[in-house]
């Protein structure tokens, strides 16, 4: 089956939750690499729930998503939870949404700069009301397009329990 019409459900899900809140999402892919934010998209009108995001697979990427100072990340690794938990807040923040999910990895078939161990995914998942839900995967592959799908499914996984558990 194609990960895409596999996810649909959820993304369906998961937009239901967002509409009837009024709130609204954006997302930082990272290892997922656009696929968090290409599930969402399934949706017919996700203008009303999805505002934007982008692929931080790069220092460049990161520096321009989330207008950080470089200091902001001193002693963090990627593919941990405080990276992860950062980038979701400052996705959520610049764009102006209730809600900001970002994914950290080592999807693998090359080494990671952080020394992060190929098939480990960190999913942070932001709110209202200062809410926080992580969610870690550890794959232990290194099959980097299997990875990149689990780590989608984490994602959204941690996304679509959040909305249940938390916030306004």
């Amino acid at each position: 089956m194609d990960l895409l019409q596999e996810l649909h459900p959820r993304a369906r899900r998961i937009a239901a939750a967002l509409r009837d809140r009024g709130e609204k999402v954006a997302v930082a892919d990272g290892a997922t690499g656009g696929l968090i934010a290409a599930s969402l998209l399934t949706v017919p009108g996700a203008l009303e729930f999805y505002v934007g995001g982008g692929i931080v697979y790069s220092f460049r990427a990161r520096d321009v998503l989330f207008d950080l100072p470089r200091e902001a990340y001193r002693g963090m690794r990627g593919a941990s939870e405080d990276y992860a938990l950062l980038q979701a807040r400052a996705i959520r923040d610049n764009f102006g949404a209730e809600w900001g999910i970002a994914e950290s990895g080592s999807v693998g078939g090359s080494s990671h700069p952080s020394g992060a161990p190929a098939g480990r995914s960190v999913a942070a998942v932001v709110g209202p009301d200062s809410f926080c839900r992580i969610g870690t995967i550890e794959t232990e592959s290194d099959d980097r397009i299997a990875n990149m799908e689990a780590f989608t499914r984490n994602a959204l996984a941690a996304l679509e329990e959040a909305l249940k558990a938390g916030g306004s």
